[in-house]
């Protein structure tokens, strides 16, 4: 199956699962995990993912019966172990 291009999708599971184009942007989980605090503020402009990020945020921390980690195989955060255990 080739990669599509997901034009308005903002679900990182339904992309994943879709094999669809994605920019790795998992490393991001890494900086929140790094610099915990009460808020977490992102100012970015409009149309650049928040929606997409705080849906991989939540595949990410949510905790589930059953896991989500193969969502994540072959991005930067896999390699990070310590991130990893934070995953579900």
């Amino acid at each position: 199956m080739s990669h599509q291009i997901p034009l308005g999708l903002s679900d990182f599971r339904e992309l994943r699962e879709n094999d669809s184009y994605y920019v790795d942007k998992s490393l991001f989980i890494q900086e929140i995990i790094k610099r915990p605090g009460k808020v977490l503020l992102l100012p970015r402009p409009r149309r650049f993912g928040k929606t997409l990020n705080l849906s991989m945020l939540r595949y990410f921390f949510e905790k589930r019966e059953d896991s989500l980690a193969h969502l994540f195989k072959g991005l930067f955060i896999e390699q990070d172990t310590d991130a990893m255990q934070h995953q579900g």
